[in-house]
């Protein structure tokens, strides 16, 4: 595939924001297809986006879209809270926000959210290179002191 479908990046912004972001575990399906991954799964035909990841502390995970049950584009992502965040309240915080903050993503850069979000005594920032075809970025999250909580790095693009 040679070119973006005109529709793909409005069709990501609603399957995040039906997933993960706005739905948090609630969306992961009963049977992943792999064992011990978390799988959130959103159809809108002809597309249909899977997120499949591992982990909760620290995480790996892959998002794909097919078109007419083709992969067309991928995302793969790694991070999480920090190491020595050990608190339960305040990892729960850090995913809480980061959920607020992915809700807020927008069609021009579908990817994860926005460049910068503040809620909370938080902030998140998203850096990233390229366009829906090739991409890499990387997002943290800090208290509104600068104090590091969280860091993620992702890439991906259309497949050929």
């Amino acid at each position: 595939m040679s070119s973006v479908p005109h529709d793909l990046a409005a069709f990501l912004v609603e399957a995040k924001r039906r997933t993960y972001a706005g739905l948090d575990d609630d969306a992961t399906i009963a049977v992943p297809l792999l064992a011990g991954s978390k799988q959130l799964e959103h159809r809108a035909p002809p597309y249909a986006y899977r997120d499949i990841y591992f982990g909760m502390g620290f995480f790996v995970g892959q998002e794909t879209v097919s078109r007419h049950d083709r992969i067309i584009w991928s995302m793969s992502y790694s991070g999480g809270a920090r190491a020595e965040i050990r608190d339960r309240d305040t990892f729960l915080a850090i995913y809480k926000f980061l959920r607020q903050a992915l809700l807020a993503v927008n069609a021009d850069e579908p990817y994860r959210g926005p460049r910068r979000f503040e809620q909370s005594g938080m902030v998140y920032r998203n850096e990233v290179e390229g366009a829906l075809d090739r991409f890499h970025g990387a997002e943290t999250i800090a208290r509104d002191d600068g104090a590091p909580l969280y860091e993620l790095r992702y890439g991906g693009g259309l497949l050929r």
